[in-house]
């Protein structure tokens, strides 16, 4: 059973960073797909950065070359930096991790991972 928790939301500016943390604990999770997503309007979550298993980073168009996914190994820690922040990246933001076999499909099969409890990014103009 993996579980995560994160911290590090908060209100900025536009213009903005932030940086946001992911602490997880459970025997999987070293080997599985791990990232975060965000919900504002909607059912689905939005996949924002991904770490698969062989360590290959991957973004949505919206956020490249502003946010930055990252690890610690030692500490079972994800983090995210979030620079340049805009009010549309004000959403809920949740770590999430899963087998990667799971992990393309998991907004639509949220069952198949395990998520935070979410923290909230506001960015106001």
């Amino acid at each position: 059973q993996v579980q995560l928790v994160e911290s590090g939301g908060g209100s900025v500016q536009s213009g903005g960073s932030l940086r946001l943390s992911c602490a997880a604990s459970g025997d999987a999770y070293s080997t599985q797909c791990k990232g975060w997503f965000r919900q504002s309007s909607g059912p689905m979550r939005e996949a924002v950065a991904g770490i698969e298993s062989d360590g290959q980073t991957t973004y949505a168009d919206s956020v490249k070359g502003r946010f930055n996914i990252s690890q610690d190994s030692r500490k079972n820690t994800l983090y995210l930096q979030m620079n340049n922040l805009t009010p549309e990246d004000t959403a809920m933001y949740y770590c999430a991790a899963s087998p990667c076999a799971w992990w393309r499909v998991l907004p639509r099969a949220p069952n198949f991972g395990s998520w935070g409890q979410g923290t909230q990014v506001t960015v106001s103009s």
